[in-house]
């Protein structure tokens, strides 16, 4: 009875989780810099974080945030601070010696604070709000009851982990993390460059459009 809407959600969410965001910037950093458990954890963190947007979503405090402008700006500071934190420190990388050596090279990242990096990056991502936000309003109808709409939910956190699982996977590969390693700092600095604009433009977007 409700298999299109599933499948609308399903396509929606598709097209929003491959598109790069701050989700996906950390995913890569940690899998390359610190390997293939910290990316794993770092994406089970993100999925996780899921849960915390398809709870608002639920009990209506979502659409609360949408209709407050002051509380939106709030969460969108945040997110950016946060950003600007792990990309300023990002951006601190000085050169290693054995760069090539993966071993030697790679970064020491507990699974803890892998995972609480990718859950506070989720959760503080406004990106993430507004997908949660239209899906939640526009594309499930209200009368779809609660329990198939915590179904999509649960869905969308088990198809955000297995997405950056894959994407772990791949950028925690000997191969490619050998690749990133003979660039050393320089592919943490970029890294931290673009979690820094992407905070920026958290920033600034609200100054933006109003100017």
């Amino acid at each position: 009875m409700y298999l299109n809407e599933f499948l609308l959600v399903a396509l929606v969410h598709l097209l929003a989780v491959m598109s790069p965001g701050p989700d996906f910037a950390v995913v890569i950093r940690n899998s390359v810099s610190a390997g293939r458990q910290a990316g794993l954890m770092t994406a089970l963190g993100i999925g996780s974080g899921i849960f915390l947007h398809v709870a608002y979503s639920l009990l209506g405090i979502g659409l609360i945030v949408s209709q407050s402008i002051w509380l939106f700006n709030l969460l969108k500071l945040l997110a950016a601070a946060y950003l600007l934190y792990i990309g300023i420190k990002a951006l601190g990388a000085r050169p290693q010696a054995n760069a090539g050596d993966l071993s030697a090279s790679q970064v020491s990242m507990s699974p803890g604070k892998a995972f609480s990096v990718g859950f506070i990056t989720n959760g503080l991502n406004p990106k993430v709000t507004l997908f949660f936000l239209s899906v939640f309003t526009l594309v499930i109808s209200p009368q779809t009851p609660t329990l198939v709409q915590a179904g999509y939910g649960v869905y969308l956190a088990l198809a955000t982990t297995l997405w950056f699982c894959l994407v772990a996977l791949l950028f925690s590969q000997p191969a490619v993390r050998r690749s990133f390693a003979r660039m050393g700092h320089w592919f943490d600095r970029l890294m931290g460059a673009v979690l820094v604009g992407l905070g920026l433009h958290l920033a600034l977007s609200e100054w933006l459009r109003r100017a």
